[in-house]
């Protein structure tokens, strides 16, 4: 069961995404002009998103795939135009709303369902994959933990997470972000310590089924994420 922390993260998340910075959004996940701190930010996006792809694979004929926190929905897309089952579910109606508008009729063998809720809804089924691409980078280790514990026993083969790794550079980004005004904020970043994150996982006794697998960091400018899974044993 998710945590009360979550729970109120997720309020928070959704509020930001589905209103504060909606516009902003969905310039930053399409092809028109923006600024440079934001043009590498998209770019450390694009490259995350084709890292977690190249993992799951090119042919994923057959294969249902939960993409936890879709936002716009790129990367459900592609995995979709690979031939796979998507479940595409975001907190954010409007983010959904986009993502529906910018998928294309043809999608070959595959095929996406884009859906509003929470992305550890028990009614959402079983996969051979979750993927949650800068869907937890703003939680605590435990409530990670605790998210990962409850996609675990409805996915078959892996669990592809990214999370932000705790860096001095990173660091000052936050501290300049905290200048500015409150309501101009996104939900900050919880930067996490990779050590402490595996100890933590190799811990969990509703992980014993799991082992960890790659973990490869994307750095772009304002953009620090790091790219890690967990495989089914």
């Amino acid at each position: 069961m998710a945590t009360h922390s979550y729970r109120q993260r997720l309020a928070e998340i959704e509020h930001y995404f589905d209103r504060t910075a909606l516009e902003a959004w969905s310039r930053l996940t399409s092809n028109s002009p923006v600024g440079r701190i934001r043009s590498t930010v998209r770019a450390g996006r694009d490259a995350m998103r084709a890292l977690l792809l190249e993992r799951l694979g090119d042919d994923l004929t057959g294969q249902r795939i939960l993409d936890a926190g879709c936002g716009t929905g790129a990367l459900s897309i592609e995995a979709a135009r690979r031939g796979a089952e998507v479940l595409a579910i975001d907190i954010s109606p409007s983010l959904i709303d986009i993502a529906r508008e910018r998928t294309p009729r043809d999608l070959g063998n595959g095929s996406v369902e884009f859906r509003v809720g929470d992305m550890l809804g028990a009614d959402l089924g079983d996969f051979d994959h979750a993927v949650a691409m800068d869907s937890l980078i703003h939680y605590q280790t435990d409530d990670v933990i605790a998210a990962l514990c409850e996609l675990a026993p409805r996915c078959r083969r892996s669990i592809q997470f990214t999370f932000a790794p705790r860096t001095p550079a990173l660091a000052v980004m936050h501290s300049v972000g905290r200048l500015f005004p409150r309501g101009n904020r996104a939900p900050s970043i919880v930067p996490v310590g990779e050590n402490h994150l595996r100890l933590s996982l190799e811990r969990e006794p509703r992980l014993r089924d799991w082992r960890h697998g790659r973990s490869q960091a994307i750095r772009s400018g304002f953009y620090q994420s790091r790219a890690c899974e967990i495989l089914r044993r």
